[in-house]
């Protein structure tokens, strides 16, 4: 699909996102977990992304700051998280444009290092590997092929172990009783 464009969200795009979000995830978890991340002070407007397809909004991306941490140092990353795609329009590289657009937006701004929890057969495309392999470990309970790391430069994972820090936002959705005491298979 070529008739879309993908550009930074700008504040009257809030409730089409959230609609967005909505209707991909088709529950409101990954929609609250968009508002709450862009009300919280950590909020970057550079990495939002939205793909707009005659007006609308048919695809969203976010890339909020989360840390390394360990016993010997704290290291700042990105962790791609939602993407999402309109149903209507999945299947049609708007998700991919977004991870492809993103990335670049995040090496543009001097990000080193992306963390991702989504399908282990979609995100090695771009270079995402288990972050197991690093000594990278998530806060929860996840299989190590959907808990995935990404180096944007060269040597940024160099060195680099511990566990992944996520925003207070990130509570309501690992916590909620949808996936209380499961899995977490995907924020993606």
């Amino acid at each position: 699909m070529d008739s879309f464009i993908i550009r930074q969200e700008i504040p009257a795009d809030i409730p089409e996102i959230f609609e967005v979000n909505y209707q991909a995830f088709a529950h409101y978890d990954e929609a609250r977990l968009v508002d709450s991340l862009r009300d919280d002070n950590i909020f970057n407007p550079e990495l939002s992304l939205v793909a707009v397809h005659d007006g609308r909004i048919i695809g969203h991306i976010m890339f909020p700051p989360v840390t390394i941490e360990s016993s010997r140092a704290i290291i700042p990353a990105i962790a791609l998280a939602p993407l999402v795609v309109h149903p209507e329009f999945q299947c049609l590289g708007v998700g991919a444009a977004l991870i492809e657009e993103g990335l670049k937006v995040c090496r543009t701004l001097g990000h080193r290092i992306v963390i991702v929890i989504g399908h282990p057969g979609y995100y090695p495309r771009y270079g995402f590997r288990p972050a197991r392999e690093n000594g990278i470990s998530a806060p929860f309970t996840v299989d190590d092929d959907v808990f995935m790391v990404l180096a944007l430069d060269p040597g940024a994972l160099d060195g680099v172990e511990g566990m992944v820090k996520y925003p207070a936002a990130f509570d309501a959705i690992v916590g909620n009783s949808r996936t209380k005491g499961k899995k977490i298979q995907s924020l993606t």
